[in-house]
């Protein structure tokens, strides 16, 4: 697939090539849209990504083009460029992508890019050493093909030691696996608009006090909804969620020193719980007494339902929180906004909270 994409961005280098030739003259790494009167290009592959950027420019909003590449629902995890998304970053002034397993295909789209000068931010590089592994808790579902072909081979001694070796590069892969899902913790979202902020005043020198003054109103109010979260965990019941789901929430809990048990990972492509699964997380809601039971944004609650169904009450709520993997542009045109959704996850956190 690697290799395909890699082919697929060279052909499209060459037609951007020919195009960006018959073009007007390109800009000088110094200069920018402020002076060429030319529309600012932004791509940013996900919705989080997207807001920020908007909030950072302002009232200088409608002097960029922004582009969200992720836009009709396809989550993160799943997502392959198209041959026009491909196009879009090639020439871009400014693309912000999350920097993790899932996007590897970036690095071959930016190595053809047209625009030389072009600022980029990878979310994890930002963030550096506050980025977390992904980590598996008890109970929670994980690959369990390597165990299983050590087991078939038991009779074979030196098949049992390459799979043996195998399972331990597996679980060290696991182990450097970084957890993506940086937007959802509103301290790490601050240092993001710090380093968008910065990158547009690279990109429009003429007005990076601007955007960094923007960046600075904007981050007061995560600051606020911050301090929230951590009021309404504190006054809060529990200190304990289950989700019968992924668990893209990991930087949020450990913001305001909550635990967690889920059934799958926040990365994680499975969709069907072992019966083991179901059973311990149904008695860890029986024993924790938690007055609901947690699941990220769609439709299929089945999990959850069938936790429910295995505990001792059977009355637990069903509560959703929206980790933004799936917020389209339709979304954003119904005034979806990145504190907005924020704020409806707090008010969902709030009852999760509550003793029964």
């Amino acid at each position: 697939m690697k290799r395909i994409l890699s082919i697929l961005v060279a052909a499209i280098y060459m037609v951007v090539s020919l195009v960006a030739c018959g073009s007007t003259q390109a800009k000088s790494p110094d200069s920018s849209d402020n002076n060429d009167g030319k529309k600012l290009k932004i791509v940013a592959t996900i919705f989080p990504e997207y807001d920020w950027i908007n909030e950072v420019l302002g009232s200088r909003a409608d002097s960029a083009d922004v582009t969200m590449l992720l836009d009709n629902g396809v989550d993160l995890h799943s997502y392959q460029p198209s041959a026009d998304d491909i196009m879009k970053i090639s020439d871009c002034d400014l693309f912000t992508y999350v920097g993790g397993e899932s996007d590897e295909w970036v690095e071959d789209a930016l190595s053809e890019a047209v625009n030389k000068n072009m600022q980029v931010i990878n979310l994890l590089e930002v963030l550096g050493d506050d980025v977390k592994n992904e980590e598996i808790v008890e109970g929670m579902e994980h690959d369990h093909d390597h165990e299983h072909e050590h087991e078939e081979a038991e009779e074979d001694q030196d098949h049992e030691h390459e799979e043996a070796e195998e399972d331990q590069d597996h679980e060290h892969e696991h182990e450097e696996e970084k957890d993506e899902h940086v937007w959802l913790s509103l301290n790490k979202a601050q240092t993001i608009c710090d380093a968008i902020a910065a990158s547009l005043g690279k990109i429009d020198a003429d007005n990076a006090s601007e955007y960094q003054k923007n960046a600075d109103v904007y981050k007061a109010k995560l600051a606020s909804l911050d301090k929230e979260y951590a009021d309404a965990v504190a006054a809060g019941s529990k200190k304990t969620l289950l989700f019968g789901d992924r668990f893209p929430f990991r930087y949020l809990v450990d913001d305001y020193g909550l635990s967690y048990f889920a059934a799958f990972a926040g990365c994680s492509a499975e969709t069907e719980a072992s019966f083991e699964t179901v059973i311990f997380l149904s008695k860890k809601v029986d024993e924790l007494g938690l007055s609901a039971i947690m699941t990220i944004e769609g439709d299929d609650h089945r999990i959850a339902e069938t936790i429910r169904d295995n505990t001792s009450q059977k009355d637990q709520e069903i509560l959703t929180m929206d980790s933004m993997q799936a917020t389209t542009s339709d979304d954003v045109k119904a005034g979806k906004t990145y504190l907005s959704i924020m704020q409806e996850n707090l008010t969902v956190l709030k009852e999760a909270l509550k003793e029964r």
